[in-house]
């Protein structure tokens, strides 16, 4: 008969444990490896083959809205144009290139929105619809005219004076994104 002492137990237990810390050690390592090596995807990047189209034109957006506000104009032109140069590699042109933008604004319309319990309206709504033509002169098949539109709500209570500046620039981010998106980004 074979009698285990207490001491044997206790190495049979610090074995267990090496072997317990050494799978986590394997693990927090392939785990590390794995992380380190994964693939990124940028997805405000462009799909542009920089090899047959090297710059783009973008226009100044005349305001043709009824209701108009002064800095809207130069506000959406620079904004567009700033996310050409931000995003790709073409060079910006106000006549030209390689690909055109081209529109106008063609409405700046402040509607109410939500009726309170007090029948008066709780909600304002600014928006801001711009008319653009694109033309691809590398791939005329890729060219287009689209009607774009975007808003934003506010408190009814506040006048459009006040919040103006702001849903402004959030409205007129919006749409320069989607029309980068449509024009160049593809998805």
């Amino acid at each position: 008969m074979v009698y285990k002492s207490n001491s044997d137990s206790g190495l049979t237990a610090k074995r267990s444990y090496r072997r317990f810390i050494a799978g986590l050690t394997a693990i927090a390592v392939i785990v590390l490896c794995a992380i380190s090596c994964s693939i990124s995807y940028k997805f405000n990047g462009a799909n542009i083959n920089y090899q047959t189209t090297h710059s783009i034109s973008v226009a100044d957006f005349p305001n043709n809205a009824p209701m108009v506000n002064p800095t809207l104009s130069s506000s959406l032109t620079e904004t567009i144009r700033d996310l050409y140069a931000r995003q790709t590699r073409l060079q910006i042109l106000r006549k030209g290139g390689d690909l055109e933008v081209e529109g106008a604004i063609i409405g700046y319309d402040l509607t109410q929105g939500a009726i309170s319990v007090d029948s008066y309206a709780s909600e304002s709504k600014l928006t801001i619809r711009v008319q653009v033509h694109f033309t691809n002169n590398v791939n005329p098949e890729e060219s287009f005219d689209k009607t774009y539109s975007a808003y934003q709500t506010f408190d009814a209570a506040k006048l459009l004076s006040d919040v103006q500046d702001e849903l402004c620039a959030t409205i007129v981010k919006e749409i320069a994104e989607n029309i980068y998106n449509d024009t160049v980004a593809k998805w």
